[in-house]
């Protein structure tokens, strides 16, 4: 399958820096999407080792024996170890943390996900939207408990407090997830900045517009920074022909 796809991060209108972070494999192979957080630095700095660090790990091992499951995990694991030895090193930063969504396509193998946090990953196919990650928040699990309705979590003062993310000695588990996806799909990596904007809805109406992966993922922001733009906005897009 050929594979089109294009990225874009924006810091929306009220922060004055990005501490969203993201990577695309110029020849296709693997995708990354960090949202940092833990003041100004901090967050900045986080997401940037985590898509670093990532990087970094996929493109050493790519050709190693490893299962593409196995190398996705070993890549976030040595990310969440670089930001907390950078905590060490640097005390003022020590509550920094990143989310980071990654997936991979890897010859002779189905494509992946990783993932950590609220960032995410959605299918785009037969004009339906369908987000593959499951958040990793208080408000994300209040919902699975029928605690709170989906539109109550989409104010909930929660809403933006994570029960996992990287740079956290406490972190046990990274979800893994192998892909089912077939010609004419698109997938859609993105932060919070992007959903807290605009429903599914909304995301899949701009999906449906446009062919053009550039073009929709411009609109998709421009969108975003309509509703207020509160947040940075990252978005990745990728078309599977």
């Amino acid at each position: 399958m050929k594979l089109r796809f294009t990225g874009i991060s924006d810091p929306g209108l009220i922060r004055s820096n990005n501490q969203d972070a993201y990577y695309i494999d110029p020849e296709g192979r693997f995708f990354i999407v960090a949202d940092g957080m833990g003041g100004h630095a901090g967050g900045e700095q986080a997401s940037q080792i985590a898509a670093c660090e990532v990087k970094k790990y996929l493109l050493d091992n790519w050709d190693s024996s490893q299962t593409s499951a196995q190398l996705l995990e070993d890549a976030l694991w040595q990310a969440n170890q670089a930001i907390l030895q950078d905590q060490e090193s640097h005390p003022e930063r020590s509550d920094m943390g990143t989310t980071a969504v990654v997936m991979i396509f890897r010859p002779g193998e189905p494509p992946w996900c990783a993932h950590v946090g609220d960032s995410r990953l959605y299918r785009f196919r037969d004009s339906q939207l369908q987000q593959i990650t499951e958040d990793h928040t208080w408000v994300a699990r209040a919902i699975k408990m029928g605690d709170i309705t989906p539109d109550e979590a989409r104010i909930h003062p929660f809403r933006h407090v994570l029960s996992r993310c990287l740079g956290r000695e406490d972190l046990h588990q990274i979800d893994l997830q192998q892909l089912d996806v077939k010609s004419g799909d698109r997938l859609l990596l993105c932060s919070d900045g992007l959903t807290e904007e605009l429903v599914d809805e909304k995301i899949a109406s701009y999906l449906q517009e446009s062919l053009l992966v550039e073009k929709t993922a411009i609109a998709l922001v421009e969108a975003a920074k309509k509703e207020g733009g509160h947040d940075n906005i990252t978005v990745v897009i990728v078309a599977l022909e």
